[in-house]
């Protein structure tokens, strides 16, 4: 296996882990989404599980991003480092989340230990609104990332092209979701969110299993670099064996 279809390999199950992550925690915190989860009886070892899920979501984003670099930055290296950039970005963004709802299942135990939950729940809601604009702009910088990366794989042609050409025609709609719930024009569980988010879904599933199983495309321009690079060490290995060959019979 060379390190073209390597690479390949680990972004496309790196994806694939994001959904693993990703899907199961956002069950699992559901209960700490509640303003009043801070005077509830609580679910603690359910959400603290969920938002372990949810960190290893970011690290896998975040390890796409690294894995890909190198292969992105042969078409177009501000494209790789934008790429790079934006899946960092939804990483620490997500932590943010991750922490409000530590912070939130800490401030319940507390107020539950202390008889003075009640008191708590506007600190309460005021971490569960920090988790749900995390989850707002860090999961949803797939639209800038989508234009990155797609752009890449589509120009290259590293993968059949109507895949990254999916998520760069929904990442406009995507961005636009997102601007008009920042300015209180739509939002979540809205018609707009679905049909924005759907397009998402489908080029990232489908991008990682078509990563992990097909990998790159071998007769790509890069795929044809590397194949050639890889004949060059190939040949110059013999040809190192013979010199140190003659300097021992000498």
């Amino acid at each position: 296996m060379t390190s073209f279809r390597k690479t390949a390999l680990v972004g496309g199950i790196l994806y694939l882990v994001t959904f693993i992550g990703s899907i199961p925690a956002a069950l699992l915190v559901l209960p700490a989404t509640d303003p009043g989860y801070v005077a509830s009886t609580g679910a603690d070892q359910q959400v603290t599980l969920g938002l372990v899920l949810e960190l290893v979501n970011v690290f896998a984003l975040i390890g796409c991003g690294i894995a890909f670099f190198s292969v992105i930055r042969r078409e177009h290296e501000g494209l790789a480092v934008g790429y790079l950039a934006t899946r960092t970005f939804e990483g620490v963004t997500i932590t943010i989340g991750v922490l409000s709802l530590l912070a939130l299942v800490t401030l319940r135990q507390e107020g539950a230990a202390s008889g003075e939950a009640t008191s708590l729940v506007p600190v309460g809601s005021a971490l569960v609104a920090v988790r749900q604009w995390a989850m707002m702009i860090g999961p949803n910088m797939a639209g800038f990332n989508a234009l990155m990366l797609g752009t890449a794989l589509y120009r290259a042609r590293l993968v059949p092209r109507a895949l990254p050409a999916l998520g760069i025609i929904g990442a406009p709609i995507l961005i636009t979701f997102v601007v008009g719930t920042i300015l209180g024009l739509t939002g979540p569980g809205t018609l707009f969110h679905g049909i924005a988010v759907a397009p998402f879904f489908i080029w990232e599933l489908v991008l990682g299993l078509w990563l992990t199983f097909k990998g790159f495309n071998e007769n790509s321009r890069i795929g044809l670099a590397e194949r050639a690079r890889l004949a060059e060490q190939s040949a110059a290995v013999p040809s190192q064996s013979a010199v140190a060959a003659k300097a021992g019979a000498a």
